[in-house]
């Protein structure tokens, strides 16, 4: 009786097949997944921490600002429109000031600017929301973008003078723009 000890070409040849055709499909899936996992947690992660400013100025009846940190993370930087290097959220009145602290973006791919240069976002104590420079055509926007950049994951943070805030793709308002 003749025993088998092993694989055939053959059989060899159809599981690598096989398993080629299933990396050609889950590969661009799992890329589209990651892509919208990181830019959904990006954007989120602002607008978290607006919301948190909000509802602390209120909670507080004093002005909270969220803003990109200067080098020692200790104060807004003034200067900078670049969200994706991190932003701070300071209370005017609380001890010590700094509430919360968002690190930078992990991926260097992403920018995060706002579209009128606004170098913060501040609160008043009834929840209306106020920027430097002052907010311009109804608001703020904040949008969050990808190298190549693509309308597929642009995303736009809007800041109203009420302090209503949203996220908006390309094509759902016209200040966000792919």
């Amino acid at each position: 009786m003749k025993v088998s000890a092993g694989y055939t070409l053959v059989e060899l040849m159809v599981v690598i097949t096989i398993v080629a055709i299933l990396l050609s499909v889950g590969v661009p899936s799992y890329r589209y997944v990651t892509n919208s996992n990181r830019i959904s947690m990006e954007v989120n992660s602002l607008l978290g921490d607006l919301q948190f400013a909000r509802s602390e100025a209120i909670k507080e009846g004093a002005t909270v600002t969220v803003c990109p940190p200067n080098a020692a993370v200790t104060a807004c930087d003034g200067t900078s429109t670049h969200w994706e290097k991190g932003w701070i959220v300071i209370s005017a009145t609380a001890n010590p000031p700094l509430l919360r602290v968002q690190q930078p973006f992990a991926s260097t791919k992403d920018s995060f600017v706002s579209s009128n240069a606004e170098t913060s976002i501040s609160f008043d104590r009834n929840g209306f929301a106020s920027a430097q420079p002052a907010l311009q055509d109804g608001g703020a926007t904040i949008q969050l973008t990808t190298l190549p950049s693509s309308s597929q994951w642009t995303r736009c943070l809007e800041i109203e003078f009420g302090g209503m805030l949203t996220t908006v793709r390309p094509g759902q308002d016209t200040r966000c723009t792919p």
